[in-house]
């Protein structure tokens, strides 16, 4: 439910003025009531909102990958959607993904393959890797994928195209590869 804008002394709200909205998200199977300026993205609801600082602001331009959650089990780039558009839906952050006690098992991974290095771009690589794995069972082709009547194999071209919107400055892309393969079940070609 909206709440009142900002009313300038003449009756009218400014142009300017934020408009402030109540919106609750559902994050890691717990409901939060938030209110929010309508224009606040959801990286900014789950980090400044919430603290669950996972997702990492990196470019705000959703081309690095950093910011990657799950909802509705989808990926996407949280720095691009606005907190608004995804009240009732499931979000899943790394903090809903697994503890330092128990590990899920594609963090495992990335910790047995060194994927991890600097860590920052880490939680969208993790984040981006369940999305993606879940659209290869699925069988849903890319562009990598030589036929769309067929399962697509998960090659590492396969692997590397769908994880191309996430960048790694530490060039761990081979490890970060290789937790993912060991992960879907799959030795990549």
């Amino acid at each position: 439910m909206p709440l009142s804008p900002q009313v300038a002394p003449g009756g009218s709200a400014p142009a300017d003025a934020p408009q402030r909205l109540s919106v609750t998200l559902t994050v890691n199977g717990e409901d939060h009531a938030l209110a929010l300026d309508s224009r606040t993205t959801l990286l900014d609801a789950l980090r400044d909102h919430l603290h669950l600082t996972g997702a990492k602001k990196g470019c705000d331009h959703g081309q690095c990958g950093a910011c990657t959650v799950l909802v509705e089990g989808r990926r996407i780039n949280s720095c691009l959607a606005l907190a608004a558009m995804h009240e009732g839906d499931a979000i899943t952050t790394i903090e809903g993904v697994g503890t330092p006690q128990a590990l899920h098992p594609l963090q495992a991974g990335f910790v047995r393959h060194d994927g991890y290095q600097c860590g920052y771009c880490t939680p969208g690589q993790i984040m981006s890797a369940l999305g993606m794995v879940e659209e290869h069972r699925q069988g849903w082709p890319s562009h990598a994928t030589g036929s769309v009547a067929d399962r697509p194999a998960l090659t590492r071209e396969e692997i590397a195209e769908r994880m191309s919107g996430n960048i790694c400055r530490c060039a761990a892309y081979p490890n970060i590869v290789d937790a993912i393969s060991e992960f879907a079940g799959e030795q990549p070609a």
